[in-house]
């Protein structure tokens, strides 16, 4: 049995508590919470400086692209990237697991208890079936030609079983608006099944995807023409945000989001990686626009991210919003577990086992527990 406290406590379920005391088992399940510390014999306190609060939830990141850092172009603009993450099989398969593990081992350092991970291969499944940390996986899918549909969905289904008899959650989601012509998301519509919760899509990531879907034209329009891709994809669409309206999820978590407006927003949850937007595109979202309680937070991968830490992306959204420090921790941790669908971790409520994190300057984090 463990007491800890520090200068404050962050339950994230209710408000802060001022030198608050948790109590936790030698597993990590929270037991109680004590507002005053004076409830505890002192010999039994274990006291920090900083704030104490769960273990973050790392909503969106690629572990498979982490041999990639280093090799893409900061500030050169989305496609400019997408055209380098195509070089991703020029590398053997040691290079490409020791990275994984490697990266595994630095989210857990950065206090990161679960993540929600894009999947296009199986590279990752050796490393997540250790249990280190929980993982949502999202095979991913994406196919701009309609003839090469049921083959696409073919390769996605096997994958997805591939990881469920491993023991991981895995739902087959589709990449973005522009990358899934509707016919595709008719296919991936009818591959979810009860062991599924949640779709993931990447939502406005560059303005070229605006500009391709309300004015039919640009750069990324003729990048599509050049790759034969079916113009359905945006002749169907006059909005980024009109293929929802082709999912049939009761629960979404829209990605990136960087050049989404309010009018564009929905009832779903929406994922935030700014330092992989200031990467790749050198902005970041309106977070004025987003409901706080549906807003969750990633790193994206290596190939767009200098480290995988959730507390560097909170700095970066701290500097660029009016979020107090419990909205923050909330967007680290609570969010993502709910979206998710990780109902034992998040907040220090009894009965969970979130991890505890010790936050001290605001900018370093340490696990505790």
């Amino acid at each position: 049995m463990r007491f800890l406290t520090a200068d404050y406590l962050y339950p994230l379920y209710k408000n802060p508590i001022k030198e608050g005391v948790l109590q936790i088992s030698d597993m990590g399940e929270v037991i109680a919470i004590f507002d005053n510390r004076e409830d505890i014999t002192n010999e039994k306190l274990e006291l920090f400086d900083g704030v104490l609060c769960p273990g973050f939830i790392n909503a969106h990141c690629h572990l498979e692209l982490s041999h990639l850092s280093g090799q893409t172009d900061k500030g050169k603009g989305f496609l400019n990237f997408v055209e380098a993450i195509q070089q991703r099989n020029n590398f053997s398969k040691e290079r490409i697991k020791e990275a994984i593990i490697l990266a595994e081992q630095q989210m857990i350092k950065n206090g990161i208890v679960a993540v929600g991970d894009i999947c296009n291969t199986s590279d990752t499944i050796f490393q997540k079936t250790k249990g280190n940390l929980n993982y949502y996986n999202f095979i991913e899918v994406f196919g701009v030609k309609n003839k090469l549909t049921d083959q696409i969905i073919t390769d996605a289904k096997a994958l997805r079983n591939n990881f469920r008899k491993a023991g991981q959650k895995a739902t087959i989601s589709p990449h973005a608006p522009y990358s899934v012509p509707p016919k595709l998301m008719r296919e991936i519509n009818i591959s979810f099944d009860n062991k599924d919760s949640l779709f993931t899509i990447h939502m406005q990531e560059t303005h070229h995807e605006n500009e391709l879907f309300q004015n039919k034209e640009g750069v990324l329009k003729t990048w599509l023409e050049n790759k034969k891709a079916s113009p359905e994809i945006w002749k169907n669409r006059q909005r980024a945000v009109d293929i929802l309206q082709e999912l049939e999820a009761e629960k979404v978590m829209l990605v990136h989001n960087t050049f989404t407006k309010k009018e564009d927003l929905t009832e779903n949850y929406y994922c935030t990686c700014p330092n992989a937007n200031l990467y790749i595109e050198s902005t970041l979202p309106d977070y004025s626009i987003f409901d706080t309680d549906k807003l969750c937070l990633g790193t994206d991968s290596l190939a767009s991210n200098k480290s995988l830490s959730i507390l560097e992306e909170l700095l970066v959204i701290k500097e660029n919003s009016n979020f107090d420090l419990n909205t923050l921790l909330k967007i680290a941790s609570k969010n993502g577990a709910e979206a998710l669908g990780f109902s034992n971790l998040g907040t220090f409520e009894k009965g969970k086992t979130p991890g505890v994190n010790l936050i001290y300057g605001l900018k370093k984090v340490s696990v505790i527990a």
